[in-house]
């Protein structure tokens, strides 16, 4: 919590409603320390990104450090026109810390919004890592079922990573492995096996966000009507994107930035039953008015 308020100035009222979050959960945080074997330290992840050059963005227009905007350059638009932020790295959002995982996609909604945020659409990840944010009305087919939907949008979709038009795995955190014996799932068999957030700096997509692919797997907001956007509250339904730690080895799932999940362990966002898993993290938006 204190990087988390040193980091990202949080005010003393949002770390309070961070920490109740946090309280009211026997497992949410960076995996269970006596199984976690993470493969590289924050230290070392701290060389590596000052080898490369690596800063956390500083956008004015979003309010907050470590934030890029979403737009969509082949349609000329500039960041100056964009009308939400993503944060670069995986929450907490701090360079070179383990993400939160074990966290519910409700706890995940919560969380950002405590800290003047929001849970991301489903879209809006697809076009952080594809580099360009493409209109809802464009990227969903309103009232459609959700399996019919999202198969639809697969069969037509583009297929590119965050690092450019061909899968290489080694370029993101997907080398780690899986605890043995863990059986796919279990606070108690798992270990959270993940990399500092941003150490593998050739992760990134061209406007500017990391581990989109590896690290952990994030929840999304997916709306099935235009009232159930993010950005008009948090109505849709869960949506997990990108992959893990140990993708390298355990290839199990498409994770090109537009591809759409099945509606694996699906429940409305804030469902108290809503899935939490040992390799599934979060990232927050936040809406901004243009100038």
């Amino acid at each position: 919590f204190g990087a988390m308020r040193r980091e990202l100035a949080l005010p003393d009222e949002a770390m309070r409603r961070v920490e109740e979050i946090f309280a009211a959960s026997p497992v949410l945080g960076q995996g269970n320390p006596a199984l976690s074997r993470h493969p590289m330290s924050r230290s070392e992840c701290r060389r590596v990104r000052a080898l490369a050059g690596v800063e956390p963005a500083r956008e004015p227009a979003c309010g907050a450090p470590g934030m890029v905007p979403l737009f969509d350059p082949t349609r000329g638009q500039t960041a100056a026109s964009a009308r939400a932020c993503i944060d670069q790295l995986e929450f907490p959002n701090i360079p070179c810390e383990y993400p939160v995982v074990h966290v519910r996609a409700r706890e995940a909604a919560l969380l950002c919004r405590a800290i003047g945020k929001r849970i991301c659409d489903a879209h809006e990840w697809e076009g952080a890592c594809a580099g360009a944010l493409r209109e809802p009305d464009v990227e969903y087919e309103w009232e459609r079922p959700r399996d019919e939907a999202s198969w639809h949008h697969n069969l037509l979709r583009e297929k590119v990573w965050s690092y450019g038009p061909e899968k290489d795995h080694a370029l993101c955190a997907t080398g780690s492995s899986r605890t043995p014996g863990c059986p796919g799932g279990g606070w108690d068999r798992c270990g959270s096996n993940t990399y500092p957030a941003g150490a593998f700096p050739a992760c990134r997509s061209s406007l500017g966000v990391f581990d989109l692919h590896g690290n952990v797997a994030e929840h999304m907001s997916l709306p099935i009507l235009p009232g159930e956007l993010a950005r008009h509250g948090d109505r849709g339904f869960t949506e997990m994107k990108g992959s893990w730690f140990a993708f390298s080895s355990m290839d199990v799932h498409a994770d090109d930035c537009r591809w759409r999940a099945p509606a694996w362990h699906g429940t409305r966002l804030m469902s108290k039953s809503s899935h939490a898993n040992y390799h599934l993290g979060f990232r927050c938006c936040k809406d901004v008015e243009p100038p």
